[in-house]
């Protein structure tokens, strides 16, 4: 990517001088958190994990969205981790063969989760949405994209009116994602979670209340 910090490609490596760079940002921001890998895979030691927490928690002027494929281990972990109000946390589900993600997911203390059902390659019907606050849709694109069904978007959008979570399609997808758009129904769904109607886990209540 012409970049030095990926001179070895996607090989997991960490770069202990960026965990506190957000603290020198005044200025709020939302920030993707390792987004060209994944916070918890297995190479990523437990204190490192930690201490991306910690800075999260110290900057309450920012908001962090994290998504992770290894839901197990964030269900591990995520028990003994700090979770402010300020953190968002993700899994991906890109068909029914991952859906077990989900439970992992309700189990952590995330002021806000939410499912990242992109790429989106198959029918994700009787979607677990208890606990789950957000769904974000989106079919794959760029050279050799896996077509994407429009049933599977309308199905997953019944599900989250019927359980009123709120739904973002992020884009048809495919080859040329430029030329297929972002519409559904004849319309873009740009829903995100309400932050003054989600209640906070209990032991952040507790913490708000002084206890």
């Amino acid at each position: 990517m012409g970049s030095e910090r990926y001179r070895d490609g996607f090989k997991p490596t960490l770069h202990d001088d960026l965990i506190d760079l957000p603290k020198r940002w005044k200025k709020s921001r939302l920030i993707f958190v390792n987004s060209m890998s994944d916070l918890f895979q297995d190479a990523v030691p437990d204190d490192f994990i930690r201490r991306v927490f910690s800075t999260m928690e110290a900057c309450p002027q920012h908001t962090f969205q994290i998504l992770t494929k290894r839901s197990e281990r964030l269900r591990k972990i995520g028990a003994s981790l700090p979770w402010p109000g300020n953190v968002w946390m993700g899994v991906s589900v890109e068909d029914a063969r991952v859906i077990g993600r989900i439970p992992d997911l309700a189990a952590v203390a995330a002021r806000v989760r939410f499912l990242s059902c992109e790429p989106l390659i198959g029918p994700l019907e009787n979607l677990p949405l208890k606990g789950i606050h957000w769904v974000i849709v989106g079919g794959e694109s760029g050279p050799g994209a896996r077509p994407m069904n429009k049933q599977w978007v309308e199905s997953i959008h019944r599900q989250c009116q019927y359980d009123s979570v709120p739904f973002f399609f992020k884009q048809c997808g495919g080859v040329r994602k430029d030329m297929t758009g972002r519409k559904l129904h004849g319309r873009t769904y740009d829903e995100m979670p309400c932050l003054t109607t989600i209640e906070p886990p209990l032991d952040m209540r507790l913490s708000l209340c002084g206890a």
